[in-house]
């Protein structure tokens, strides 16, 4: 990862003359990027005060009006993290003082009042950054000329998503389960008042992002504290269901109290930088999710979808076809992966009532192969698939209007097809970023979703010359089949909804700190290896005796 950590710098202030024509002037200074061909970057512009010192575990705050020109060179840093292959920006500098934007626009396109992408990455709501070159803005601007893109750092993992109501102290931190949506509004605040200086509308913004990204957007339109500040959302592979509930996030507090060796804030607060750094480390893998705190977040979140709240958002969700496949690398190759998902699977399922489990018995029955890839889309459909289809359909019930995919394109590594983040090189024409993929993504497949996703966010309508994309409704549920040629389908994977649906009560979610190793699966392999050990014990027995 050398060439992401070479790509670090830090933007200061200017005193000498600069081109006007690279700059922007905002309510906390002016600043001035760099041009490179056609696209015109600026690169790590604070959006709220540093969180640091009295503001860190606070929620964000606006930065102070300043008429001092800076740089906006650099990426800001990536917030703090462990480091991670598949999350490029963990090999970026890391610190707490992470609260900055990137803006791309095309300097040769003269049309006024710009349609303005802003993007959440992903990471699991614990890992990611703006650093991550598959995130740059520069080939979507190019070929979207009348775009103007928007990256957001936020809060993530420690630092972001942490219940500190059980410490001594904590009671003064309200905020602290949900930082990472907070300062996610914050910068939508500062586009909204700052963007017109880049030629962007602010009456015209869409928010997009995939997985946590995904989840955040889903959630912004049901937060008060949101409403006015975006018109659209495209949430790839990301909902509402990614969310934790307050018992839930507690494992993180008790992990994090045993990692720091205390359970009072004023501890926390008199740390340094690199020593919650070194407590994170060993707690990073067990993050949470936004917290169904009641306060910022419903404990039902999709409930308001089912009120209407968010019918005046257009929307644009799909999923993945293998989503769960993408695990396989993360927890480190086949074997891994297949002694853990059964895991997971009877945990979640031996909580349900029996009507429920005979219908993960019926979905299983319908499911072909080995049982781990039928568990594998049990979790497609229960985590991904299935709660972007209710968000969907309650959406267009309520009067809403929303188009819905399902990504088919397969990634060339093998056993991944068609996962979890595989989409991303292709929606931001980053072709050769090949990290999920395997290979360069296709120019013309590549075009076509930028095409689509660019004409929904200009107008509400990602339908491209002859493809039409039907809107989402509820009894034919038109859904855009993202193949080599993409098409229109009514109701796919119908039987697979019909028996599964129900289950979205439950929230199930990847939560998996709290897991019973005490289940039929890890019981069975335990005799198998006791069986196998003595049977091994045996045969030597029988060959040391006869010799």
């Amino acid at each position: 990862m050398d060439r992401i950590r070479s790509t670090y710098g830090e933007n200061h202030i200017i005193t000498e003359e600069y081109e006007p024509a690279l700059a922007a002037k905002c309510r906390n200074g002016v600043f001035v990027g760099r041009q490179k061909d056609e696209v015109l970057a600026f690169r790590g512009i604070p959006f709220a005060k540093p969180p640091v010192g009295e503001l860190r575990w606070k929620a964000p705050v606006a930065p102070d009006d300043s008429d001092t020109v800076f740089e906006a060179y650099y990426n800001g840093k990536t917030p703090i993290q462990s480091e991670w292959p598949t999350e490029q920006a963990s090999y970026y500098p890391q610190g707490e003082d992470c609260l900055y934007l990137n803006i791309w626009k095309n300097q040769e396109d003269e049309t006024e009042n710009k349609t303005v992408m802003v993007f959440l990455h992903g990471g699991s709501y614990g890992w990611g950054g703006t650093a991550d070159p598959m995130y740059d803005g520069t080939n979507l601007v190019t070929k979207q000329k009348d775009i103007i893109l928007v990256t957001v750092g936020y809060r993530v993992g420690l630092m972001g998503f942490v219940d500190l109501s059980y410490l001594e102290g904590g009671e003064d931190f309200p905020d602290a389960p949900n930082l990472g949506i907070l300062d996610q509004i914050e910068a939508l605040r500062w586009v909204q008042n700052n963007i017109a200086a880049f030629g962007g509308d602010p009456n015209n913004v869409t928010v997009f992002g995939e997985s946590a990204g995904g989840g955040s957007v889903s959630l912004l339109p049901i937060i008060p504290q949101a409403k006015g500040l975006f018109r659209r959302v495209i949430a790839e592979s990301g909902s509402v269901a990614l969310t934790f509930s307050k018992e839930e996030c507690r494992d993180f507090t008790k992990r994090l109290i045993l990692a720091a060796g205390t359970r009072r804030m004023s501890d926390l607060m008199q740390m340094t930088e690199e020593e919650l750094k070194v407590i994170n480390a060993p707690i990073n893998a067990y993050n949470n999710f936004p917290m169904r705190d009641g306060r910022l977040i419903p404990e039902n979140p999709y409930q308001p979808y089912n009120d209407g709240v968010t019918k005046d958002i257009d929307m644009l969700i799909g999923t993945n076809s293998e989503e769960m496949n993408y695990w396989i690398g993360e927890v480190g190759g086949l074997i891994p992966f297949r002694f853990s998902i059964p895991v997971k699977f009877e945990n979640d399922i031996r909580k349900l009532p029996l009507k429920d489990k005979q219908r993960v018995k019926r979905f299983m029955d319908l499911m072909r192969g080995h049982s781990i890839w039928k568990m594998a889309r049990f979790y497609d459909e229960l985590m991904f698939r299935l709660p972007a289809v209710a968000q969907a359909q309650a959406h267009a019930r309520c009067g809403g209007k929303v188009y819905m995919y399902y990504w088919t394109i397969p990634a060339s590594v093998r056993l991944r097809k068609a996962c979890h983040a595989v989409e991303l090189s292709y929606v931001f024409g980053n072709r050769t970023e090949t990290i999920y993929t395997g290979h360069i993504a296709d120019e013309a497949v590549s075009d076509t979703v930028m095409q689509m996703w660019t004409n929904f966010a200009r107008t509400g309508d990602p339908s491209v010359g002859s493809l039409i994309w039907e809107p989402y409704r509820g009894a034919t549920r038109p859904t855009m089949i993202f193949s080599k040629s993409p098409y229109m389908m009514h109701d796919p994977l119908v039987a697979r909804r019909k028996l599964l649906f129900p289950l979205l009560d439950h929230m199930i979610n990847p939560s998996y700190t709290t897991l019973d190793y005490n289940v039929p699966f890890v019981r069975k392999a335990i005799i198998g290896g006791v069986a196998l050990l003595a049977g091994v014990s045996y045969l030597a027995y029988k060959l040391f005796k006869d010799e």
